[in-house]
């Protein structure tokens, strides 16, 4: 009979790879704590609930693990047709990942709309659970620990146990880090599923199309409700540049659901949409490494959000 001693490389941990998503109400943090794990804006954020429209994933490379981020769309009461296209994206994605990171902030009581997405986890068995508490940098600790013992009763409650409770701020930086810690041992044993450097699998389009749509957002905060979609119509590299000055063309519309919006985004003058240039071109040219010529042009699409037709054309 003999015994194998442990090699060095059977002494390490085994290499893990695998899915996360995150989920909670609009507005919980979920795009901020992606973009803080990654270290690198892959996620669109912004103070208006139901930002996130696409699947954007975020890679986290660490030596011992491939951490992918699924960031889904806030689930919530669908009022339009697109809403319930996004609350079928959220159920579709939470059956195919191996841990799910409930984002619920420190900084307001547990509501409804936070009951509503634990009920629905409550129904997924086998796929474990993570409760993040983000936004912690804006409470005090008696706060936070009110907080912490109101979840762990939630999940009591409907029948099921958080794998791990994890308070956070993505914006400050504390225990984000913690918290990939405690993801990595719940994803499969695997070898890396996408290589090294590889920050999303989102195409540079249509990242850039949210970056737009970003920029497009924070302008009008409160004026314009959410019928702002962005399309790259076309994205080249300028042909005749000298290899050490390259120069990218970008020509995108940016799309609302009625004449009366144009003005709103266009600004006087053209002033807000010249910032909503500046802005996204920033952003950009960081992603992609290059200089950049944006071409945005506004354009109406008559109640996209609730035609199928127009939802298609726009990318949903």
């Amino acid at each position: 009979m003999s015994v194998s001693t442990p090699t060095s490389e059977t002494a390490e941990a085994p290499h893990r790879a695998g899915f996360a998503c995150f989920v909670g109400r609009p507005n919980a943090g979920k795009s901020t704590l992606t973009n803080a794990l990654v270290g690198k804006k892959v996620a669109i954020t912004s103070n208006r609930p139901q930002t996130t429209r696409h699947t954007v994933r975020g890679i986290v490379h660490r030596p011992d693990a491939q951490l992918i981020l699924v960031d889904t769309p806030g689930l919530h009461k669908p009022r339009t047709l697109l809403g319930e296209r996004l609350n079928d994206v959220v159920r579709t994605t939470w059956a195919e990942v191996d841990v799910i990171g409930f984002c619920l902030p420190a900084d307001q009581k547990l509501g409804p709309g936070d009951r509503f997405i634990a009920k629905e986890l409550a129904a997924i068995k086998k796929t474990p659970k993570v409760a993040v508490v983000t936004k912690t940098d804006l409470v005090d600790s008696k706060t936070l620990a009110e907080q912490l013992i109101a979840i762990d009763r939630l999940a009591e409650e409907l029948g099921f146990a958080w794998a791990e409770i994890v308070p956070v701020s993505a914006v400050g930086d504390t225990q984000v880090g913690l918290l990939a810690d405690l993801l990595v041992p719940l994803l499969p044993v695997s070898p890396p599923l996408y290589p090294e450097g590889d920050l999303t699998d989102e195409p540079e389009q249509v990242m850039v199309a949210e970056l737009i749509r970003e920029a497009a957002l924070e302008g009008v905060r409160d004026e314009l409700p959410h019928s702002i979609a962005v399309v790259v119509e076309e994205m080249l590299p300028r042909t005749d540049r000298p290899a050490d000055r390259p120069l990218v063309d970008i020509h995108a519309n940016v799309y609302i659901e009625r004449p009366s919006q144009k003005g709103i985004i266009i600004g006087p003058k053209g002033s807000r949409l010249k910032e909503v240039g500046t802005k996204s071109r920033k952003h950009i040219e960081a992603l992609l490494g290059t200089p950049v010529y944006l071409d945005l042009h506004v354009k109406v699409a008559k109640d996209w959000q609730r035609d199928p037709k127009q939802l298609r054309k726009l990318g949903f």
